[in-house]
């Protein structure tokens, strides 16, 4: 998929850019897969926010996107590739054999007419998709499972691709976009190929409102608040941080921090992280 340029008719318009959606082929989406999405604003059930900048933006409705892929041994033909407001990659709407529709995500090279399978008899081809016990060593694959059954959780943004290193008893090793390398049960099922849609990094937002449209309300730093709304606030001019490191505004350290817990169970499924370290 390509970026498209626009005419700087007024100054942000000089430097934003766009997808020129020239993969999707089919315009409005399947409404019996597609659910309503209620805007809660970043609020939890209190009405208090526990995620700050969000709100407004455009209404969508979510698209149901099968993530499991567990109707095996039954071929579906691609009918269209869809864009969808609630990720990055595309989506496509295929008919099973039998008459039913599903949305899958969208791989590099999937195109109308394909034919894609689930299970472990299908064969390894862009859209496919079936357990790691059954997949080459050294292929690309993404919507990778982390515990059998549970669908899809790893590898599914725009662009991204996992390899399959090595498969060793109950365990395939996986070197993850990220440069992590991590065992996944080889039951866990995957789809072969990269997530399509890989411009999608180079579009250039241009505008305060574009983000808006998106539901993003705007981030304010702390360094110009108060030194009541922030620790960070205060002083005469620009002033550094003045503490041992950056907090949030309820003085908790960020930036940086290692919250993952040391005995987390996963641990030993790590063998490398992606900041090169082994896991100890």
């Amino acid at each position: 998929m390509g970026i498209k340029t626009y005419n700087p008719y007024t100054p942000s318009r000089r430097n934003m850019t766009g997808s020129d959606f020239s993969e999707i082929t089919k315009k409005e989406p399947e409404k019996a897969l597609c659910t309503s999405l209620k805007k809660n604003s970043g609020r939890n059930n209190q009405g208090k926010i526990t995620v700050r900048h969000r709100g407004g933006g455009s209404r969508r409705l979510y698209r149901n996107v099968d993530f499991k892929r567990n109707k095996d041994g039954i071929p579906a033909t691609v009918i269209g590739i869809e864009y969808d407001p609630n990720r990055t990659a595309n989506i496509a709407l295929i008919c099973y054999a039998d008459g039913q529709k599903s949305y899958i995500l969208a791989p590099e090279g999937l195109k109308d007419g394909m034919k894609v399978m689930n299970g472990p008899e299908a064969e390894v081809r862009i859209g496919n998709c079936m357990p790691l016990s059954e997949i080459p060593v050294g292929t690309v694959i993404h919507n990778i499972e982390l515990y059998p059954g549970k669908g899809g959780q790893l590898v599914r943004s725009a662009g991204n691709g996992a390899q399959l290193m090595a498969k060793e008893g109950k365990y395939a090793t996986l070197r993850l976009p990220s440069g992590e390398m991590r065992m996944v049960p080889v039951v866990c099922r995957a789809t072969i190929g990269n997530v399509g849609n890989g411009d999608h990094n180079l579009i250039k937002i241009g505008k305060a409102g574009r983000k808006r449209h998106m539901g993003i309300r705007p981030t304010v730093r702390g360094s110009v608040m108060n030194p009541n709304d922030h620790p960070h606030g205060g002083g005469e001019g620009r002033a550094p941080i003045g503490r041992p490191g950056p907090c949030t505004p309820w003085g908790k350290p960020a930036l940086g921090l290692k919250t993952r817990k040391k005995k987390k169970a996963s641990n030993k499924l790590i063998v490398r992280r992606r900041d090169g370290r082994a896991i100890k």
